[in-house]
């Protein structure tokens, strides 16, 4: 058994581990490959990080696969992404149906090529009634696009007199969101050794502890996921509290 999965304290888990994928280019170019080559070999680190967080118990997984920004890449680049996209559904099924994991998706994903959306569709229609854990695939998402689409939806109950303005809390928002009805991010973990969010999960990583890797996507494994987990699980979480306020067993 990998030594760095058994220090975990699986009851102190976060619940909603968030993760966005960089690096793919630069692992190809390191291979002397076109970029195309570094998005067909991630395909593999999403099958690690997502069988073992299910393993482990995490309930939400999201991974950030295709930001709205990412259109501004070379066509080329992007009609390869979207076909990598329906293989990788169509040949992951099997993985999703022996871990448990349903599939979900938050972005504007009516944007997408029709052959796209309807793979998607179709592989969320089949995991719907797994139960073990949830993994939201980010597609044509980005953080200020969920705020915008939760501020027309809110905006159109007032209008209506469904909603009361003046009653509204963070609570209510959270229900408008893409992801609503899930836990808060509370680890979010970046590849590539870039330290920025980029425009994922603005309202959701509030409180988020942010772990980034200098590792490139295509090698993450589960050993790397571990260890984003301990580093994770040696913090003091105070939410605007003092330490002494604080009562939190530690490991390290």
């Amino acid at each position: 058994m990998d030594t760095h999965k058994e220090k975990i304290n699986l009851e102190k888990l976060p619940r909603h581990i968030a993760i966005i994928m960089d690096g793919n280019g630069r692992w190809a170019k390191k291979h002397n490959q076109p970029r195309v080559f570094g998005h067909q070999n991630g395909v593999n680190a999403v099958r690690e990080s997502a069988e073992a967080s299910a393993e482990l118990g995490v309930e939400v997984l999201t991974l950030y696969a295709f930001s709205t920004e990412n259109w501004k890449r070379p066509e080329s680049e992007v009609n390869a992404l979207m076909e990598l996209l329906v293989e990788s559904i169509h040949g992951e099924i099997n993985t999703l149906m022996d871990n448990n994991i349903r599939l979900n998706t938050i972005g504007d994903i009516q944007s997408l090529p029709e052959k796209c959306h309807d793979e998607l569709l179709s592989a969320i229609h089949k995991t719907r009634n797994n139960s073990r854990m949830v993994m939201n695939v980010a597609l044509n998402y980005s953080g200020k696009w969920d705020i915008t689409q939760a501020i027309k939806k809110i905006a159109r109950g007032v209008k209506n007199g469904e909603i009361h303005a003046d009653n509204l809390d963070c609570q209510d928002v959270d229900q408008y969101l893409s992801t609503a009805g899930m836990p808060d991010v509370e680890l979010m973990i970046r590849t590539s050794g870039e330290q920025r969010i980029s425009n994922f999960l603005l309202w959701q990583t509030a409180y988020a502890e942010f772990y980034f890797t200098p590792v490139l996507w295509p090698d993450f494994s589960k050993k790397h996921l571990y260890e984003a987990i301990l580093n994770y699980q040696c913090r003091e979480r105070r939410f605007g509290k003092i330490s002494e306020q604080i009562t939190q067993d530690k490991q390290c």
